[in-house]
């Protein structure tokens, strides 16, 4: 059965060529930003009882080079046929265009990215007839986010890494490093990228942390209207009124206290003395990206 997260996993590339990165990297090749690039049929069908379809097709024509197509497939576990498939898929694909095929797998699981890098083989006895070996875009081969700036640099292949690491130990720090980058987006921007996250994730645990950071991602754009974003723009104002270097600082502070109230917990006057006094933006911000999660406001501080 198709999934968001399978469609997610390849479609992304369509819009996106620039997410190829990695595996231009690793092989040496042209960056794709150099190169043109373009989709075309993914339809590999011969006659209509055996009908095929590659996850998504590309078409590679370098500045200076041969060209070439880059097939790619979104796997979300093993499959016996799948090989099969695949040399099928790369066969196909070379006779019709005459170009040599890169078949590329996206991998979310770590055993399943093992697996699909193959080697697939049509044997017979010791000889291989037909040898198939997938490039794998999993969690060995894309790099996790570490940089906040490089979400605002590079935001396809930011997102695409939160997608691909979903299911990994380091997934809800992505997460909110993800959350922080995308507040230097402009309001569309900023829901393209986190709904098409959120779709790529699906129904994985992954999916809730970010529905919850998705509330921080987009309060904080004009026009929105939202109760989180008129305590940003009020306290703001508020700090700049006063005289406060950084009015942007007191607005954090009070949408702080406004999404713990929203939330439903009770903000006591020690919480909000301890927010208001405190002076360093990294510290605000980290408090902001714990006050849509929290359970207890005590848990605010975390072990500060």
């Amino acid at each position: 059965m198709v999934t968001s997260t399978h469609e997610t996993s390849h479609r992304i590339f369509q819009d996106h060529p620039e997410v190829l990165a990695p595996v231009f990297q690793a092989l040496g090749l042209e960056p794709p930003v150099k190169a043109e690039i373009e989709a075309i049929t993914p339809d590999a069908t011969e006659i209509k009882p055996l009908e095929r379809r590659v996850d998504t097709v590309l078409k590679v024509v370098p500045s200076d080079g041969d060209g070439f197509l880059i097939a790619i497939e979104a796997q979300t576990k093993r499959a016996p046929d799948k090989g099969v498939n695949w040399a099928y898929y790369v066969s196909y694909l070379h006779a019709k265009f005459e170009l040599p095929v890169l078949l590329v797998a996206v991998c979310r699981h770590p055993s399943t990215a093992t697996w699909a890098t193959g080697p697939f083989e049509c044997r017979v006895g010791p000889w291989a007839t037909q040898v198939t070996r997938p490039f794998v875009l999993g969690p060995d081969t894309v790099p996790p986010i570490t940089d906040e700036a490089m979400v605002a640099r590079e935001p396809a292949l930011a997102t695409f890494s939160a997608i691909v690491h979903s299911e990994s130990e380091q997934s809800d720090a992505i997460l909110h490093l993800l959350a922080r980058g995308m507040r230097s987006f402009d309001k569309a921007t900023a829901l393209y990228w986190s709904e098409l996250l959120e779709i790529g994730l699906e129904n994985t645990p992954a999916r809730d942390t970010w529905r919850e950071l998705e509330k921080m991602v987009v309060t904080f754009f004009p026009g929105r209207g939202t109760v989180f974003e008129e305590a940003y723009l009020d306290g703001k104002a508020k700090g700049e009124a006063e005289g406060e270097v950084k009015g942007e600082l007191a607005g954090k502070k009070q949408a702080v206290l406004r999404v713990l109230e929203a939330r439903g917990l009770a903000v006591s006057d020690d919480v909000r003395e301890r927010v208001h006094a405190c002076t360093d933006a990294e510290v605000i911000d980290s408090w902001l990206d714990r006050s849509v999660a929290v359970e207890r406001v005590e848990d605010l501080f975390g072990e500060e």
